[in-house]
């Protein structure tokens, strides 16, 4: 501990010398070893999943209020055609089910209701791409970081015993620089992506809900008197 306070008064010194903040605390990541390829790695991965999912499930979820309005005045009027082609016209999950529905009409519902739900898993799949590899990232960066902190203790540790006479803390620098730097990016990478991972599970099956109320308004208004 004394070791660590010893070289955490040293930094100090030499930041305030220093050209700033911004440039000390990029050094200081610098030291955290190798551990930091793949916990940048995993960061860049998840930032990326992340923006990517957002946008494809915000622009899923945005089904015009008016759409099934449109679809049951069309049907009741006997446009089916017209419905199919306001389906076409319309890019989310719903109009694709609701569309499948509508080639279905004078089947049996059980039948239309099985189309629209394989149409509907499959399009839940697509919502839920890559949403797993962002709760792996959440778990993984953390034990990549604490992978880190073993490394780096290992490097002290070995550090101490080659050191004949008293160890000072810049020879110790180097270890416990990878030590504390990989745990604290472990945590923050983890934390992050996690954090994304609920927000997008959450906007996911708020998506899903909609779509099964929709769908089941669809088979409802074939199920009305003509």
């Amino acid at each position: 501990m004394t070791f660590i306070q010893e070289l955490a008064a040293s930094d100090t010194l030499n930041v305030s010398g220093g050209d700033g903040g911004a440039l000390f605390w990029f050094d200081l990541l610098l030291k955290g070893g190798i551990w930091l390829v793949p916990l940048i790695a995993l960061w860049i991965t998840a930032i990326y999943i992340f923006f990517e999912r957002y946008r494809h499930i915000n622009r899923a979820s945005k089904t015009p209020f008016e759409f099934m309005d449109k679809i049951k005045n069309l049907v009741l009027a006997g446009d089916i055609n017209g419905a199919k082609l306001l389906c076409s016209q319309t890019e989310s999950p719903i109009a694709k089910m609701i569309e499948k529905g509508i080639h279905r009409i004078g089947s049996p519902l059980k039948t239309i209701e099985a189309s629209i739900e394989n149409v509907g898993k499959i399009e839940v799949y697509k919502l839920e791409k890559n949403l797993s590899m962002l709760a792996t990232i959440s778990g993984a960066a953390p034990m990549v970081g604490f992978l880190g902190t073993v490394t780096g203790m290992i490097q002290a540790f070995i550090a101490i015993a080659q050191e004949e006479g008293s160890v000072s803390p810049k020879l110790l620098s180097t270890g416990i620089y990878e030590a504390m730097i990989t745990t604290a990016l472990g945590l923050v990478v983890g934390i992050i992506a996690y954090l994304g991972y609920n927000y997008l599970v959450s906007r996911v099956q708020k998506a899903i809900h909609y779509m099964e109320y929709t769908s089941v308004d669809f088979i409802d208004l074939l199920q009305e008197p003509q």
